[in-house]
């Protein structure tokens, strides 16, 4: 942060961003690629089915195909993500277009493995420029969230606007000692929505006569859940920007003590301005009622 983007009395207390392993789920995404990249390899050109069963160039797209879609489909259900499967099938649909405009049908087991590990170190850049986007400035005022590759955003988050903080540590994360952390405004922002849905199933008839019925609900809870852009997303050393946090976000609310005193204070303004006002009264003269010459000049005749 420079230092005209700071407030008056404000310093920083920690610059951080994302710790390299924090995005996992992106980076284990291209991971599969490059593992099943090597695998196809070995199955198309040498395992005892690579004259069988791979023969024919088809065959060698059909299974590599297959297994990508049926990972991306898995992936996204378990995340709640289709983006993961629609980037799967982005992947599929790109190779099988470059090698049909290419002409390299008879080269499917050569251009089909390289193509994947390929896209897949395409796939770790993308992860990591979008990693080192994230920037967040932690001062003895306010969170600063910065991020974008190619449209920047920016959020600001005083500490009295927070309400709660979530905080998570996923297994890798324990390990190498970085976390998430979710400052949660009054208003609500760092929450997302759950929706869970229950349904009930009633049998009647007898024999081959069935007949079901359905009856479902879906209840939405409220989750903790940003954006990586506005949470304190893989920030290392977790513990301690942790406590420095709750240490920045007590330091700025004031107890029932400091409430009372500054209502008892308030109070005794709104006294003095009052007995201000009265005195100021009683002080000014009647101006209904004449000066005294002007009574003394009416007193004599004309």
């Amino acid at each position: 942060m420079n230092d005209d983007e700071l407030l008056k009395n404000e310093s920083v207390e920690k610059i951080l961003s994302p710790h390299p392993l924090s995005f996992m789920k992106y980076q284990s995404i291209c991971l599969f690629l490059i593992i099943w990249g090597a695998v196809l390899a070995w199955l198309v050109n040498a395992s005892k089915w690579h004259n069988s069963l791979f023969a024919e160039f088809y065959m060698t797209v059909v299974v590599w195909a297959i297994v990508i879609l049926i990972i991306g489909v898995v992936a996204s259900l378990t995340t709640v993500r289709w983006s993961i499967f629609f980037m799967y099938l982005g992947i599929v649909l790109g190779g099988l277009g470059l090698m049909f405009w290419q002409g390299w049908q008879n080269a499917a087991n050569i251009f089909i493995p390289i193509y994947t590990v390929s896209v897949s170190f395409i796939g770790f850049l993308l992860v990591e420029l979008y990693r080192r986007s994230h920037k967040y400035i932690i001062s003895n005022q306010r969170i600063t969230f910065k991020g974008g590759i190619i449209t920047k955003e920016e959020r600001t988050l005083r500490y009295d606007k927070i309400s709660d903080i979530n905080a998570k540590q996923g297994i890798i994360g324990q390990i190498f000692g970085f976390g998430t952390i979710i400052p949660i405004s009054q208003s609500g922002f760092g929450l997302g929505a759950d929706k869970t849905f229950a349904a009930g199933g009633v049998q009647l008839g007898e024999k081959k006569a069935k007949l079901f019925g359905f009856a479902g609900g879906e209840k939405e809870l409220q989750t903790p859940r940003a954006r990586s852009y506005y949470e304190l997303h893989g920030v290392y050393p977790y513990k301690e920007v942790k406590k420095l946090v709750e240490e920045l976000v007590q330091g700025s609310v004031i107890t029932q003590y400091q409430q009372e005193q500054v209502s008892f204070q308030k109070e005794q303004v709104d006294i003095q301005k009052q007995m201000r006002d009265l005195l100021k009264m009683q002080t000014e003269p009647d101006e209904k009622e004449p000066p005294e010459e002007e009574k003394d000049k009416k007193k004599i005749p004309e």
